[in-house]
């Protein structure tokens, strides 16, 4: 008897989602921050970018290094996570969200959870994380995958 094992996701499909989650995600946040309804000085992403260079630097690279980042989870997610629930998902999402908390924000300045700047910034961090955990398991679940014959 032989096991059969199920092919992984290809890498174009990983990438693609993982771009569309980017892309959905940057579209909200950014409608959240020019609308004043944010409380983030600038995007996570173009703060880290600023800080990793140091200097400033315009919007369309703080969305290169979103669309990366994101793009690799994504990658990861769809590509090898063995369980590809919508709880693994907002798992992942949940521990990407620690990792801001602790990782990024003081990286860029902005204190442990973002307390430098005001403690709003720990749920409105938590809403892209959220966000990113449901588009990544909605488009693994429903992009179109290949048919086998």
């Amino acid at each position: 008897m032989t096991q059969t094992t199920r092919a992984k996701p290809s890498w174009p499909r990983a990438i693609g989602i993982g771009i569309l989650v980017s892309v959905l995600t940057a579209i909200i946040m950014m409608a959240l921050l020019k609308t004043g309804v944010s409380p983030f000085p600038k995007p996570p992403s173009l703060a880290f970018a600023e800080t990793l260079l140091r200097r400033p630097l315009p919007m369309p690279v703080g969305l290169l290094f979103h669309t990366a980042y994101v793009t690799f989870w994504s990658v990861v997610f769809v590509r090898y996570f063995p369980r590809k629930t919508l709880p693994t998902a907002l798992g992942l999402a949940a521990v990407l969200w620690g990792v801001i908390l602790v990782v990024f924000f003081p990286v860029v300045g902005w204190g442990l959870a973002g307390l430098a700047i005001g403690p709003l910034l720990i749920p409105a961090s938590a809403l892209p994380h959220l966000l990113f955990g449901l588009l990544l398991w909605g488009l693994d679940r429903y992009v179109a995958k290949p048919t086998h014959a």
